[in-house]
């Protein structure tokens, strides 16, 4: 029997269960940095397949990591299960913590056989757009030994190497001064006022940024009556660009549409957040070959998307982990359209049987992928020199 034949028999030994995990964390979603029963549950199912799992790494209590193998090349496989407000698994974060850990039992099945060290990288808080888990665990060293990563991603369609883009958020909190809006307006300084100016600002702004850039945000509190000057707003912004280089750019030319409004209406204006920013993705061409062979195998080719397949998909902090070793980040269709992520009828999507098939596509694909990283020696010795 071949490395891969066996990874695939240990995969279809727990392809029910890997499934029924899928769902259970679909249908108790948990924010970012909060996701305590989908971590246990992730640990508990690698512990009982022979990993030696350490929780709360990093000092971050839902962050994890499980290793298996002793082979020279170790690789990491991240997952994620952090939901988004509201919304649910909008996003498929699901999708990505089954499939991670059935591709590494796949490929932990060979992984003295064939070379390799397998370690799933448990990765809270996605979502959040700053300071995040990969971020923190980065910093911290919880990627420390490892000479590559990967994972798979939910979207509509497949993609191989998708456009990523860089991205920071920040909270802007603007306080003024109270006062009753129809008896004694002049005594008031409105910090609703200095977000509608802001926003007027980032609106003008729009017309001289890269069409590449993005900025978007909500407002978090408006104020608390009608009949009171407000004195303490807030937002919650995002900016965007396809580099660390133009976002940096790009952010102190948005904050200044905020101290703008201050400026304009007296209030003062804080800016928090936004200093551990999401970097662009950088697929790694060898691997992204390696997962695209396989992936064909499994009968799922990548289209031809076109002008498509070159607009931004969105920002990951596995960008981060990019810029520290390579890796591949590819989508795995679900069939959902014209259901998109970080819409609620994605989330509904996200437990159909095309999600449960891209979970398997997915979690195969990335173990033969492994496999094959290990076999080829010129893969092979590159990522192990690249540490």
């Amino acid at each position: 029997m071949s490395a891969k034949q066996g990874a695939r028999e240990r995969f279809n030994g727990a392809q029910d269960d890997l499934i029924a995990l899928s769902h259970r964390i679909h249908a108790h979603p948990e924010l970012g940095f909060e996701e305590e029963k989908a971590s246990a549950w992730l640990c508990d199912a690698l512990d009982e397949a022979g990993f030696a799992v350490e929780k709360g790494i990093c000092g971050l209590p839902t962050a994890f990591w499980a290793r298996v193998g002793s082979g020279a090349l170790h690789i990491g496989i991240c997952a994620e299960y952090d939901c988004l407000p509201e919304i649910g698994h909008a996003c498929g974060h699901n999708i990505i913590a089954a499939s991670a850990i059935g591709a590494a039992m796949a490929a932990g099945k060979v992984a003295d056989e064939v070379g390799l060290t397998i370690s799933v990288m448990g990765t809270p808080a996605e979502e959040v757009g700053n300071a995040s888990g990969k971020i923190l665990m980065l910093e911290r060293g919880g990627f420390d030994g490892l000479h590559a990563a990967m994972m798979v991603h939910p979207a509509p369609m497949d993609m191989l190497q998708a456009k990523i883009i860089a991205a920071s958020m920040f909270d802007v909190h603007c306080t003024g001064k109270e006062s009753h809006a129809s008896a004694f307006p002049e005594l008031g300084v409105n910090a609703a006022d200095a977000l509608t100016i802001a926003q007027m600002a980032i609106g003008l702004l729009r017309q001289h940024i890269r069409a590449t850039d993005r900025i978007h945000g909500i407002v978090t509190h408006g104020g608390a009556a009608p009949n009171v000057v407000p004195a303490h707003t807030s937002a919650r912004y995002i900016v965007r660009s396809e580099t660390l280089d133009q976002l940096n750019e790009l952010r102190p030319r948005v904050y200044r549409c905020f101290e703008a409004g201050g400026l304009a209406t007296g209030a003062k204006v804080e800016i928090t957040g936004g200093d551990k920013p999401y970097a662009e993705m950088h697929h790694d061409a060898d691997m992204a070959a390696l997962y695209r062979a396989n992936s064909e195998a499994l009968g799922r080719p990548f289209p031809d998307l076109g002008e498509a397949g070159k607009r931004p998909t969105g920002s990951t902090d596995m960008g981060n982990v990019s810029r520290a070793i390579p890796s591949i980040h590819p989508m795995i269709g679900i069939n959902s359209l014209p259901a998109v992520n970080h819409q609620p009828e994605f989330t509904a999507h996200c437990v159909t049987a095309d999600a449960d098939k891209a979970l398997i596509d997915g979690a195969l694909a990335m173990a033969w992928t492994c496999i094959d990283m290990a076999a080829n020696a010129e893969v092979r010795e590159r990522l192990m020199a690249s540490r």
